[in-house]
């Protein structure tokens, strides 16, 4: 896994996907790219009709409306979780690990705990869990050096990326993390 991650919040599974098309096309892999949003819709076939298997601790099966057939489905690790104090998600990617292993007990702090495990400061981590609960959906990519970071800071923005952030991940110093905003 890369050493660095680029954080956004899009409003629309519509833009999310642009994203993901775009990162995807900009020579991203699925295995680069995460995603987590609320699972608003509760239905059962999400898990199922993308042969995904959940991994263990996670819900088996959740939908996520459009979102799940296009270009999202593309993505590493899709499946369904609950997250202690936060509610059911739909998470792919890297961060789909991390949200369902070890890191997400109670003792955490929930979607905020799991957040800054992956190197996010305390503070952003708690603005994304209140995002994400509130309906948004959090995007993130994983990158190797700064060329990366650059593609897909530009990548969000061309879309309206909000709240953008760069930071190292778990391990790195807090006072090395760089974080930016728009």
């Amino acid at each position: 896994m890369a050493n660095k991650a680029v954080f956004c919040i899009v409003k629309s599974e519509n833009q999310a996907a642009n994203i993901v098309e775009d990162l995807k096309n900009s020579g991203f892999t699925a295995g680069d790219i995460s995603a987590l949003f609320p699972d608003k819709k509760g239905t059962r076939d999400f898990a199922h009709e993308q042969h995904t298997k959940a991994p263990e601790g996670a819900a088996t099966g959740a939908g996520a409306g459009g979102l799940l057939g296009g270009t999202l489905g593309w993505l590493a690790g899709i499946g369904a979780l609950a997250i202690p104090g936060a509610g059911p998600f739909i998470a792919a990617g890297p961060i789909m690990g991390l949200l369902s292993g070890a890191a997400v007990g109670a003792a955490t702090g929930g979607l905020t705990g799991a957040l800054v495990g992956y190197g996010i400061p305390e503070l952003e981590a708690k603005q994304y869990e209140g995002k994400v609960k509130g309906g948004n959906i959090l995007l993130s990519v994983h990158t190797d050096d700064r060329d990366e970071v650059s593609r897909v800071k530009e990548i969000f923005k061309k879309h309206n990326a909000e709240d953008i952030s760069y930071t190292g991940e778990a391990g790195v110093p807090r006072g090395e993390a760089s974080v930016s905003h728009p």
